[in-house]
């Protein structure tokens, strides 16, 4: 257990780990999405930056939003995260601020993070994101993990290799056997403060329980009973939405998007910060999957309740 926990601290800063489970059941290589908050640098000039770095097209959405489309990575967003700011999508609480959106984002930009969005990419393509995040650091762009406003997030959008309720099941419980762990090594300083709530604690004991073996639509419904909101540090309410929207929206709270994705959320992007990597926290994830893929050393770990 000892050497499973040191694993990661172990591998040079910008190694990434690969999944244990690279396909899904469809044979289909497994992609992961990446979205990274930042400071400093508009929009604008970021997007220019992640076309000259990876190419591509720009395309401005709106004055707050613009896509570098068909770079070697796929497609980019680099967005002021802000809804307000972009009045036009759908579902916007209040559509009739579309003509001031300008003032709107000009406004918020000193308060506000930009966020830079991937599509799904393969892992082996991660460090390639490093290296965007890198050029965008040199032209000025900022972040420490938090500002005295909010949390700047780190998040991964991970494509499941199977969707078969004891494959969720494994992976769950592996979080969650994990999580105490990966808070004190993920979070430091202010981190700390902006990180979601962990689950409560009678949810935890269910599954954990040896005699829990849900259907998906069970696994569905306890998920969504104790944790109608997206603030977990693994968020599965993207996929329940995706896979049982009509099961799913009513009993939600908050924006929600719908994907068929594991929503791995940190307040930890660290964009400002000389040699600052995505791998480590990419690799603690990549461990609670190794540990789920172990039916024997997943059964031990929910036995003795404790972080490995």
């Amino acid at each position: 257990d000892a050497i499973m926990a040191a694993r990661v601290s172990t591998l040079p800063a910008t190694a990434f780990l690969p999944l244990p489970v690279p396909l899904t059941l469809g044979g289909q290589p497994r992609r992961v999405g990446v979205e990274i908050e930042f400071t400093r640098l508009s929009e604008r000039r970021a997007a220019e930056i992640l076309m000259r770095e990876a190419g591509g097209t720009l395309r401005e959405e709106d004055p707050h939003a613009f896509h570098v489309v068909g770079s070697r990575l796929g497609d980019l967003c680099v967005e002021l995260d802000m809804r307000h700011a972009h009045p036009h999508r759908d579902g916007h609480p209040l559509p009739r601020l579309r003509p001031h959106a300008r003032l709107i984002g000009a406004a918020l930009r000193p308060f506000v993070p930009r966020e830079l969005v991937t599509g799904p990419i393969l892992p082996a393509d991660l460090r390639e994101i490093d290296d965007l995040v890198g050029a965008l650091r040199k032209e000025g762009a900022g972040g420490d993990g938090a500002t005295v406003f909010g949390s700047l997030g780190l998040h991964f959008n991970i494509v499941p290799a199977s969707l078969e309720p004891a494959s969720l099941l494994a992976l769950l419980r592996a979080f969650l056997v994990c999580e105490p762990r990966l808070r004190v090594q993920a979070l430091t300083g202010l981190s700390r403060l902006h990180a979601p709530p962990p689950y409560p604690q009678d949810y935890v004991e269910k599954v954990l329980s040896p005699a829990y073996r849900p259907d998906l639509e069970a696994l569905c419904d306890d998920y969504v009973g104790a944790n109608p909101m997206r603030q977990r540090s693994l968020d599965l309410l993207p996929l329940f939405l995706k896979l049982f929207p009509e099961r799913v929206a009513r009993r939600i709270s908050g924006k929600v998007k719908p994907r068929a994705a594991l929503h791995y959320r940190l307040p930890v992007a660290r964009v400002g910060r000389p040699g600052w990597s995505l791998a480590g926290d990419w690799n603690r994830w990549v461990e609670v999957e190794r540990l789920a893929a172990d039916p024997r050393k997943l059964a031990a770990a929910v036995a003795r309740r404790a972080p490995l």
